[in-house]
């Protein structure tokens, strides 16, 4: 493979002081680092030399026609690296014995995932790796129904790197760190969206190895699918079927309960009426917001301390720190727009310093679940929680039931 000489950096100004410098590794992904308002970084970055293996083909998708959920066979995905030690950490700056991802020291980066669950239309690698041979036609002709159907998995899935530190988590950056990756979580998005056959993207962070983490580096992930998720689907059916305010009342209800665990001036952290999870808590904005490229400046700001807090809080339930999926929900490309607010669903399975609750029969096969414990008693745990984490310096927020 013939790799890139010096590829040309392009560099853009974000909010809140940041910085985009964007560029493409050695077999021709992009990557993008994100600068901090003030980063004591200097303008380049290093070329990525490596001699690399052609990207692989896009995976394949299939119909299961009893339900109508496409799945996606990432085969390659078997292959991906498996909680290496420190100095073998994919994700961290490349030295000379550690021929990582990202070829420079950075604040924040985000990559196109090397083994992704759904993958381009036309592969531009260097080096020419075939176009995907059934790309999806439309929200229409997924939704119709068929034995044996198959299309490719068009689309994209990208790490976002917090930090080069080679452990930790989004709850364990700085208030200025976390208003970085913010900015990414906004620019990625736009861009995502914009991409031919996109129809929804996704920002989550998985933490901890009981939820089947498979590197120890604090990051997250992107992932821009081809098709509205299911979970999505049912929420805009939920939506026609009572109101286009739907979540608005949702949030005012929750505002009005004894489940508020802290709020802003902008956002609002809950323990929903009706959780699952041992641990679950949703972080809604005040404001209908369809994704993170629509929040404001003012939006944004509140959220880093707000989030980080929220996330300290979970670690100081228990001595240790609590696995869990920090899901962040947002709009659709193309539909539900004007009806679905974005909003942070953060879930764990731990219900107890040393238990975890296991999802068997009821839960596993039939979606039928039952929870022990009751979210009101799970919010004055998480709300105790949060008041023994001191105040983030710009953080205007309240651990209290009542509302603003």
């Amino acid at each position: 493979m013939n790799i890139p000489e010096s590829p040309e950096l392009r560099i853009t100004e974000l909010g809140a002081g940041v910085v985009k410098r964007a560029t493409v590794l050695a077999d021709g992904r992009e990557l993008f680092y994100y600068d901090d308002p003030g980063s004591a970084l200097g303008p380049e970055r290093a070329v990525d030399a490596r001699q690399l293996d052609e990207r692989p083909e896009t995976a394949t998708m299939r119909q299961d026609i009893l339900t109508g959920d496409w799945i996606t066979f990432a085969t390659k995905r078997q292959n991906r690296v498996m909680m290496p030690s420190a100095d073998a950490d994919p994700l961290a700056p490349q030295t000379p014995t550690n021929p990582s991802e990202v070829p420079s020291l950075y604040d924040v980066a985000v990559f196109e995932n090397r083994s992704p669950s759904f993958g381009p239309a036309l592969n531009t690698a260097v080096g020419g790796a075939p176009a995907a041979s059934d790309p999806t036609r439309g929200l229409d002709d997924l939704a119709e129904l068929g034995i044996g159907r198959t299309r490719s998995s068009v689309g994209r899935c990208e790490v976002v790197c917090f930090s080069p530190d080679t452990a930790g988590s989004f709850g364990t950056q700085s208030v200025t760190r976390a208003r970085t990756v913010i900015e990414a979580w906004a620019d990625r998005t736009a861009a995502l969206s914009e991409l031919p056959g996109i129809e929804q993207v996704f920002p989550f962070e998985n933490r901890g190895e009981a939820i089947g983490v498979t590197l120890p580096h604090p990051h997250g992930q992107l992932y821009a699918y081809p098709y509205v998720t299911p979970r999505t689907q049912r929420l805009l059916d939920s939506i026609h079927r009572t109101a286009p305010d739907l979540m608005t009342r949702v949030l005012e209800s929750e505002r009005d309960s004894e489940r508020v665990v802290l709020q802003g001036e902008h956002w609002t952290a809950f323990v929903p009426f009706a959780a699952r999870w041992p641990l679950e808590v949703q972080l809604m904005p005040h404001r209908h917001v369809p994704d993170f490229a629509a929040l404001t400046d003012a939006e944004r700001d509140e959220l880093a301390p707000l989030y980080l807090r929220l996330l300290r809080g979970v670690d100081a339930l228990y001595p240790t720190p609590t696995p869990y999926i920090a899901a962040w929900h947002q709009a659709p490309v193309r539909v539900g727009r004007d009806t679905v607010r974005m909003r942070l669903e953060l879930t764990s399975p731990r219900r107890a310093a040393d238990k975890l609750k296991f999802l068997a029969g009821s839960e596993a096969a039939m979606s039928a679940w039952t929870a022990e414990i009751l979210p009101e008693d799970a919010a004055a745990r998480l709300r105790d929680a949060i008041a023994s984490v001191p105040e983030l310096r710009g953080s205007a927020t309240r651990t209290t039931g009542e509302t603003a």
